[in-house]
């Protein structure tokens, strides 16, 4: 594995993700939390406006969809592009590592959505069995 020191800090040694300082983990947190995922796969689909993302990701309130692209912005995912035109005009779209990333969580998101009857049976079961004496 190739250990990226230059211009850095943070990665002195190669990434382990068990290690409970390394920065990877800050990642997949903000890669994997729930408004994270959902924007990364919106994003997948095409390039939203804020408003328009809003709407797609529903559930998400301005703050946190905000808060979310600010996050994976720094983090390299999301291309966030500002036209200077009246009324102000932000675009957003994944760079090439967010595609990357969003493939992933893609895959793992529409696995759970078709997976739901499952989940829900195991659910059924683990209640039934925790609700007897």
């Amino acid at each position: 594995m190739e250990v990226m020191t230059e211009g850095s800090p943070l990665l002195d040694r190669a990434p382990d993700i068990y290690d409970r300082m390394c920065p990877s983990r800050g990642v997949l947190e903000h890669v994997t939390s729930r408004w994270g995922v959902l924007v990364l796969v919106a994003l997948r689909e095409r390039g939203y406006r804020f408003s328009e993302l809003r709407r797609r990701v529903s559930g998400v309130s301005e703050k946190m969809l905000a808060q979310t692209l600010q996050t994976l912005e720094r983090d390299g995912f999301v291309l966030r592009e500002a036209h200077p035109v009246i009324p102000p005009r932000v675009d957003y779209s994944l760079t090439p590592l967010g595609l990357e990333a969003a493939e992933y969580v893609s895959a793992l998101a529409h696995w759970v959505e078709a997976r739901m009857l499952a989940v829900t049976d195991a659910r059924e079961e683990y209640d039934g069995r925790a609700s007897r004496p």
